[in-house]
């Protein structure tokens, strides 16, 4: 019987990142199967899954608390399967609540746990690091800080880089900006999200379109939500779906959520502002939580805030568009900012990320 790999990918940018990984392993151990959670990427790999990826993608507190008996189900039928196929090893890619879970009971079975994609324990929730130093044997992050931060903490940890620069084509990566782009609208991938902020997001919209006659394309997501809802008789803004990079690329300026996109927006070389709005009671929640002053990735990157965030009731269409008609008023605001967008794909990449990856893996293969 082949051998076999449990992983558990529980959102969209885990499922591609994952997916580069298994391409690699897969040239070297030929006769693997998968089984698990993922998304579309993982499933056209051949990934056997149990769950399906919109039924995976629910992000605050409430949110999650309201689909307790499903998760709960769907763990026991993780743990089930693990218990019964026993895989060479678990692969968990982010989606900590759950996994960290997972780690707890699968460490009992005695396979190896490869941890890849580190839970932003650094923001909050630094009391799972004892989780983490208890059930994870190898720990595989992709922003450069986070090695130290385990390292310090006594993790089995190694870094080989961020999956986006070699997943991001060459030509795209710190790209000029092509006179009369437009304003690329990135709303997220999860329907909350998008039903959140993508009305804010074209309200702002319109103004810089009023303001500077600059046209906006949304990165739409095929099958996740009704673009055209919000879209139909607005001739300033269009959809463009399953294509995000080519979005980001033929613009001039993002209005981007929070989130992995702002890594690939600034590898790209586009400047951009930050929002995010979820849910009252996640919002109270997370604000006591969170120790950071800010919630971009690619601001925490390059440790300032080079670029605007706007969070709940300050990501409202003035102030929005107030914090795009800078880049667009100011011609040194935007060249400073774009040099220093430049500098990304140094800071976060090495050549041949996944076969590193791969390798560190196959190590326990």
């Amino acid at each position: 019987m082949a051998d076999s790999i449990f992983i558990s990918a529980g959102d969209p940018s885990g499922d591609n990142a994952v997916a580069r990984l298994i391409e690699k392993l897969k040239t070297e151990h030929t006769e693997l199967t998968f089984f698990g959670l993922g998304g579309k990427r993982l499933h056209q790999l051949g990934q056997e899954q149990f769950a399906d990826r919109e039924d995976l993608a629910v992000i605050g507190f409430w949110e999650v608390a309201k689909k307790y008996f499903y998760f709960r189900n769907l763990f026991h039928k993780c743990l089930d399967e693990i218990k019964s196929r026993n895989p060479k090893l678990v692969i968990l890619v982010d989606y900590p609540g759950f996994n960290l879970r997972l780690a707890k009971e699968i460490k009992k079975l005695g396979i190896p746990i490869i941890y890849y994609i580190s839970p932003q324990i650094w923001a909050w929730g630094k009391k799972r690091i004892v989780q983490i130093q208890k059930y994870v044997d190898l720990m595989i992050p992709i922003l450069p800080f986070e090695e130290k931060f385990y390292q310090n903490s006594g993790v089995n940890v190694k870094y080989a880089g961020h999956y986006l620069t070699e997943d991001i084509p060459s030509d795209y990566i710190a790209s000029a900006i092509p006179s009369g782009g437009h304003l690329a609208l990135l709303p997220g991938s999860r329907r909350q999200e998008i039903e959140r902020m993508l009305p804010v997001m074209i309200q702002a919209a319109e103004k810089i379109y009023e303001n500077y006659k600059i046209k906006s394309v949304i990165a739409g997501v095929n099958g996740i939500f009704d673009y055209e809802s919000l879209t139909q008789n607005k001739e300033f803004v269009a959809v463009t779906y399953d294509n995000p990079r080519k979005v980001i690329y033929d613009s001039r300026l993002v209005l981007t959520a929070s989130g992995t996109a702002t890594l690939e927006i600034g590898i790209i070389g586009r400047p951009m502002v930050i929002i995010y709005k979820t849910g009252m009671l996640t919002y109270q929640i997370a604000k006591r939580l969170v120790t950071l002053e800010s919630i971009g990735l690619v601001n925490l990157v390059l440790g300032e805030k080079l670029l605007p965030e706007l969070i709940q009731h300050e990501a409202n269409e003035n102030q929005i568009a107030a914090e795009l008609a800078k880049f667009l008023d100011d011609g040194l605001i935007l060249k400073e900012t774009v040099e220093k967008l430049n500098k990304l794909p140094m800071l976060l990449g090495n050549k041949n990320v996944s076969e590193n990856i791969a390798s560190f893996i196959g190590e326990y293969l």
